[in-house]
C-alpha cells in the first residue's frame, strides 16, 4: 500500500492575507485605470455640481489619448460639452472639474456672456450667472486687451491670448481644450490661467455617489458633545436627493 504525501494546507491567516493582497492590487489597478473619486471642493460648477458632491469619475474612456485607434475598446474622444477632471497646468497640479467648451483648432470668443465657437453661438443650458461676479469685471466679453491683462493669473498667459487671437476671436492650438465653470462669473478656468492639455486630461465624471451640505451647520445644544450634534444633524445636512445621480 503506497503512502501518499501529506499536504499542509494554508493556515487561515495565510488566506486572509492572501484576500488581502489580491483586494489591494485590484484596487489600485481600479484607481489608477477604470474609476477614481472625487470631491468638489468650490462652486465653480454650480449648479451642475454642488460643493460637497462626491464623484466617481471614469478614467478609460478617454484612455487612448495618443490616438492609436484602439477601436476595440470603448475610448472616445473629448467633446466640446464634457465635464472633465484634470490636472492644472501649474504648481501644485491640483485636481480641477470644468466643462469643455474650445477643442484644438476651434475659434472661440465671449460676448456680452455669450460663448461663440467658429463663428455660432453655443447652446449652454447648463450655465449660470451670478452677480456679483468674484474675479473680476472682464469676464462678459473675452478676449479682450488692456485691463483683460491684470487679471491673467499664470504667468505668460495675458502674452499666449495676445499671440492667439485673431480679429476678435482666440484661436485654440493643437492638444489644448479651452474649459469653463457653469457658474461663468465665479469661475476661475481658461479665461484666467490658460488651456488644459490633453495629457493632463484625468477622466469624465460618471455619478454622484454622495453628497453632504457642509456648510449647513446645526447649532450646538448645550450640554450636548459636539459628535452628537453631527450625528444628529447628518441626515438632514445629507443631500440624499442626489445620490447616485449621473453627471451630464
Amino acid at each position: 500500500m503506497s503512502a501518499e504525501p501529506e499536504t499542509s494546507k494554508p493556515s487561515v491567516a495565510r488566506e486572509y492575507v492572501d484576500s488581502l493582497l489580491v483586494t489591494v492590487v485590484l484596487a489600485l489597478y481600479l484607481t489608477t485605470f477604470i474609476v477614481q473619486a472625487f470631491k468638489i471642493p468650490s462652486s465653480s460648477m454650480e449648479d451642475t455640481l454642488l460643493v460637497g458632491d462626491h464623484l466617481l469619475v471614469n478614467k478609460f474612456v478617454f484612455g487612448d489619448a495618443a490616438g492609436r485607434g484602439w477601436s476595440l475598446l470603448p475610448y472616445r474622444g473629448v467633446r466640446r460639452g464634457d465635464i472633465i477632471v484634470f490636472k492644472y497646468p501649474y504648481e501644485p497640479h491640483q485636481h480641477f472639474v470644468k466643462r469643455v467648451v474650445g477643442l484644438p483648432g476651434d475659434r472661440l470668443k465671449i460676448v456680452d456672456r455669450e460663448v461663440y465657437v467658429n463663428g455660432e453661438p453655443l447652446s449652454e443650458p447648463y450655465k449660470i450667472h451670478r452677480r456679483p461676479p468674484l474675479l473680476g469685471r472682464f469676464q462678459d466679453n473675452f478676449p479682450v486687451q488692456g485691463d483683460y491683462f491684470a487679471y491673467a493669473t499664470e504667468p505668460g498667459w495675458a502674452e499666449e491670448v495676445a499671440r492667439l487671437t485673431q480679429g476678435d476671436e482666440l484661436v485654440i492650438p493643437p492638444h489644448k481644450y479651452f474649459a469653463m465653470g457653469d457658474n461663468r462669473d465665479n469661475s476661475q478656468d481658461s479665461r484666467y490661467w490658460g488651456f488644459v492639455d490633453r495629457q493632463n486630461i484625468i477622466g469624465r465624471p460618471l455619478l454622484i455617489y454622495w453628497s453632504f451640505d457642509a456648510s449647513r451647520r446645526r447649532a450646538a445644544r448645550s450640554g450636548n458633545p459636539a459628535a452628537w450634534d453631527f450625528f444628529a444633524s447628518f441626515f438632514s445636512r445629507a443631500r440624499w436627493d442626489r445620490l447616485l445621480q449621473p453627471v451630464r
